[in-house]
């Protein structure tokens, strides 16, 4: 009876961290259906291994193959990886668990507060980072700065040169900057444009 109580808490906090969470953030439906099925395997499977003797073990093993596989298999956001181990790890705690604890239900719930907060819009919603393709060939990260931040409109944190072509006159950066409260004017954007 015990296990199956786990079972239905792992079948709610799945369907939390899938359709509450997840979901409604990010609308990817692939990673939706990836969460469900990664979660219900590891539930399935820790849960069978959980009768043997060595169920731990293989178990924690059955982890670190699963999480290789994926995430070598297609790329996926850092966030996403997140939720992938979140939902990994909420199948392992209730397969393993042969007795409902106030523990291993803390312990699930932490996992999806932590995902929550972590993930919130709220959060550091001010901070952005993206890959950006600049007309022009900065050999100075002092200029290539100052571009970036009146190109942007923000404060320019760190700036990453991944290509820089001298013949082509272009730049590619990867950026991480701070939205101010005010947008480049288009004169500025002009300019940096030049």
């Amino acid at each position: 009876m015990d296990q199956a109580i786990m079972i239905a808490l792992d079948l709610v906090a799945i369907a939390v961290m899938t359709f509450g969470l997840y979901f409604p953030r990010h609308r990817r439906r692939d990673l939706v259906v990836a969460y469900l099925v990664v979660n219900v395997g590891v539930l399935a499977v820790s849960a069978v291994l959980g009768t043997t003797a060595v169920g731990v073990g293989i178990g924690l093993g059955l982890f670190g193959v699963l999480s290789i596989i994926r995430l070598r298999s297609s790329e996926i956001a850092q966030h996403e990886v997140a939720y992938y181990f979140a939902a990994l790890a909420l199948g392992l705690i209730a397969g393993l668990t042969t007795t409902v604890s106030p523990l291993m239900i803390a312990l699930m719930a932490l996992l999806l507060v932590t995902l929550a907060i972590g993930d919130s819009p709220a959060l550091f919603r001010r901070y952005r980072q993206q890959t950006v393709v600049l007309d022009t060939a900065y050999t100075d990260e002092t200029a290539l700065r100052a571009a970036l931040e009146r190109m942007l409109g923000a404060r320019v944190h760190r700036v990453t040169v991944h290509h820089l072509d001298l013949i082509n006159d272009s730049t590619t950066v990867e950026v991480r900057y701070q939205i101010g409260d005010r947008a480049a004017t288009a004169h500025e954007v002009e300019q940096v444009q030049r």
